[in-house]
């Protein structure tokens, strides 16, 4: 269960920082409200898994799935730019993850 609260919790840390963008420097209110909403919820979520897993995987893999969501959605949403040394990048990290999660 900790490792779904915590896939979750990663979740929603790539929901806030997409959500950071939208704010406009936390000068819209509806997207700051819901930036600030989902950034509570990850790390309480976070501090929930941390309860069973330890801190060090559980961190890594918090941020592991918030760098990665934010990365993909940024590529979508944005335009920002798929290189092939940027997807290989990203691979990386997925890697990471799942090392982290099945070595642990």
């Amino acid at each position: 269960m900790a490792w779904a609260i915590l896939f979750v919790a990663g979740l929603l840390e790539t929901g806030w920082a997409i959500g950071l963008k939208y704010t406009e420097g936390f000068s819209k209110l509806v997207p700051s409200v819901l930036t600030l909403a989902a950034m509570a919820a990850s790390v309480v979520l976070l501090s929930l898994a941390l309860r069973s897993l330890p801190v060090g995987t559980g961190y890594a893999v918090w941020t592991g799935i918030g760098a990665v969501g934010t990365a993909l959605l940024g590529i979508v949403l944005f335009g920002e730019p798929a290189t092939p040394a940027r997807l290989a990048c990203i691979g990386l990290i997925v890697a990471g993850i799942a090392g982290l999660k099945f070595a642990g």
